[in-house]
């Protein structure tokens, strides 16, 4: 795992080497995390710009989570659509062609590394055209998924 070097990540790793040291005196846990090797490594000190990969992850999801939801107060589960809408709209974007034929349009995503495949849904049908008063509160949350 890779993270900047702010404090609040020092104090979750040494938490976390705390736990995982009390968890290994635990045999059979013990060999699932020896199996895994998670390592936790930090950019240097003064240097942020080495995690520029992930920073510019985290502003598009910002950029689209300020955009869609703006000043409205959710619901727990509300919230949750839109960030679960907004995580599929940045794995669908495309990272390369998959063939050299111009006429295939197929890109690999994000996605592809997720799951094997690429991430499809049914399109949904468009509440652009009907009045804010006449929607339900479901269909609010669609509509501000449709503005991401």
């Amino acid at each position: 795992m890779y993270s900047d070097n702010g404090t609040n990540f020092r104090g979750a790793d040494r938490e976390l080497q705390c736990s995982f040291r009390s968890l290994m005196n635990d045999p059979s846990l013990k060999e699932i995390l020896a199996n895994d090797g998670v390592k936790w490594h930090f950019v240097p000190p003064v240097a942020p710009h080495f995690g520029g990969l992930w920073e510019a992850g985290v502003k598009s999801f910002k950029h689209h989570l300020k955009r869609v939801i703006g000043a409205r107060t959710l619901s727990r589960s509300e919230f949750v659509t839109i960030l679960c809408k907004i995580e599929a709209c940045l794995y669908t974007r495309p990272i390369s062609p998959l063939s050299d034929d111009p006429s295939d349009f197929t890109a690999l995503t994000p996605g592809h590394f997720l799951i094997g495949r690429l991430l499809t849904s049914v399109p949904e049908e468009s509440l652009l055209e009907i009045n804010a008063n006449r929607l339900s509160r479901w269909q609010h949350v669609q509509l501000m998924v449709e503005q991401i």
